[in-house]
């Protein structure tokens, strides 16, 4: 129906224009008629001739005229299309008289209402009214009309669904950002905070004088008798902890981590070794020595306190070299369940003056924090030497390194879970001040082994080896006599190198002939059989 409307009004819109164009041009025949003369073009003080009095009146009359001619041609097309409008309209379907008859008369159409008077028209405003035409359905949209507007309206409604989408993501991410920002903000302003704060000092606990004082050592302004914040636990207050003291009342703030220097972290054994007390021949009295004095007291402190003894600090490995000292000290780590350090006696010893005593301590304090942990001390007669007079700087200071271990092994501070373990090849060197019970509390001697222990240790060793058959490893137990356990390893090792000089898989008596030999000194490495001339 607006369709129809707008129509009509352009098919009136193009009539009235062509009646415009009518009125100028009978306008432009009278201007030429009159002599080219009217009011707008005639001078001033002049006055108005008979042809432009008459070309007035017969303009008044030319549009009164078009305005006429306008409105009815509006009225006769509005006529036009009510009548194609009836016209097309369905026909009714024709009844039979008796059913005709039946059906009860349609009541009579009311009466159209009158018309509008029409508005007077005014010549000098010439314009055109369009009749009402009355309402029609709008046609049906064709079907590929449709499917169209449907696949529009989908794609749309999809391309919708995706921007929410991502807007939800960018939102998220945007969220995350505001969080990792604000946490970022907040640690900034507690560090701001901390630096705002007065500093403080670093000390030193001597010693804990009940739950609200501790005796402080600041270096290097001296010792004092502080008190304690009520937010530190007293019971983590030990002698040599770090601790920090405000500036302006000397008040123990805060505990501090152990200082400990990185050579001395190094020390700790962080891969347990792979030996373990089967791969040790001819030492089973040590052994059991030893399991009595470290593992027992690691393992069951409950024995020797329901006995009422005190359990073994240290022990001392003692004997001639290459006899199993350092073996058995990696076959303890591996089975014992704790923390194990090993230390060379020479790492001890350093250039500058209390560098050593400042190591030792330091390293029974990492010990202290690791506990239960054993020290492993190899070549101990490096800084435990007895002490003369007269001794020159150097001696001076590695005797103050020991005297700082003798400190730590039997001072004040309990060392109830560090067990000490001493290995050294000059028991006679060392100082008496080191030997006494209380700080080395048993002495195991590592003599070289008998002849079943060679036996035993040739049979560990060759565990392993492609051994042809007949080898008699007693015998070659019985040859060497006073060898320790390292060269009986070193035969087996020699052994297989001369079976592998002749590119073969297995190794023979022979080959452990020519590797005890070899070990012996009895013969260079030229010894040839006879055997080996003719091949």
């Amino acid at each position: 129906m607006p369709g129809a409307i707008h129509s009509i009004h352009a098919i009136h819109v193009i009539h009235v224009f062509h009646v415009i164009h009518v009125i100028h041009a009978i306008h432009a025949i009278i201007i030429a008629a009159g002599g080219g003369e009217d009011d707008k073009t005639r001078p001033t003080g002049a006055t108005p001739g008979i042809a432009s009095a008459s070309f007035g009146q017969t303009y008044l009359r030319v549009r009164r005229i078009a305005a006429s001619i306008a409105i009815a041609i509006a009225i006769a097309i509005t006529k036009r299309q009510q009548t194609r409008a009836t016209t097309s309209a369905p026909e009714p379907v024709r009844t039979p008289a008796s059913a005709a008859a039946a059906v009860p008369p349609a009541p009579a159409p009311a009466p159209a209402p009158a018309p509008a008077p029409a508005r007077p028209c005014d010549p000098t405003q010439p314009h055109l009214t369009t009749a009402t035409l009355p309402a029609q359905p709008p046609p049906p949209l064709a079907p590929a009309t449709t499917m169209a507007l449907d696949t529009f309206f989908h794609n749309k409604i999809e391309a919708m669904k995706l921007e929410i989408i991502q807007g939800q993501a960018k939102l998220r991410r945007l969220e995350a950002q505001r969080n990792d920002y604000n946490s970022r903000v907040r640690l900034l302003r507690e560090e701001l905070g901390l630096l705002q704060q007065p500093g403080s000092y670093v000390g030193e606990v001597v010693k804990v004088m009940g739950t609200k004082k501790v005796l402080v050592k600041v270096h290097p302004e001296g010792k004092y008798v502080v008190d304690i914040a009520d937010n530190v636990d007293v019971s983590k207050l030990t002698a040599g902890k770090r601790v920090t003291l405000l500036s302006d009342s000397y008040k123990l703030e805060k505990l501090l981590p152990s200082s400990v220097d990185p050579l001395v972290s190094l020390m700790m054994v962080e891969k347990v070794p792979d030996s373990t007390y089967d791969m040790i021949g001819g030492l089973d009295q040590q052994i059991k020595e030893i399991k009595e004095v470290i593992e027992l007291g690691l393992q069951h402190p409950e024995l020797f306190e329901s006995l009422g003894i005190a359990q073994p600090k240290g022990v001392l490995l003692y004997g001639p070299p290459g006899t199993g000292k350092t073996l058995l000290a990696r076959a303890v780590a591996h089975h014992a369940d704790c923390k194990f350090i090993r230390v060379s006696g020479s790492e001890l010893v350093q250039k500058y003056i209390g560098e050593g005593s400042r190591m030792v301590r330091e390293l029974f304090i990492m010990a202290r924090e690791h506990a239960p942990s054993i020290i492993f001390m190899d070549e101990i007669d490096s800084i435990g030497s007895s002490r003369v007079e007269g001794s020159s700087g150097g001696d001076s200071e590695v005797q103050r390194t020991m005297l700082e271990l003798l400190n730590q092994l039997d001072g004040f501070e309990p060392t109830k879970n560090i067990k000490i373990i001493m290995a050294t090849n000059r028991l006679d060197i060392l100082d008496p001040a080191l030997l006494r019970p209380g700080r080395i509390d048993r002495k195991i001697e590592f003599p070289p082994p008998t002849v079943e222990a060679r036996a035993d240790i040739l049979r560990i060793h060759s565990r392993s080896m492609n051994l042809t058959r007949g080898i008699n490893l007693t015998k070659i137990a019985e040859k060497m006599n006073g060898c320790s356990g390292a060269e009986l390893k070193g035969v087996c090792t020699e052994a297989g190198m001369y079976a592998l000089r002749e590119r073969r898989v297995h190794v023979t008596q022979e080959d452990f002939d020519l590797a005890t030999a070899k070990v012996l000194n009895k013969h260079d490495d030229k010894a040839t059989s006879l055997s080996k001339l003719w091949k």
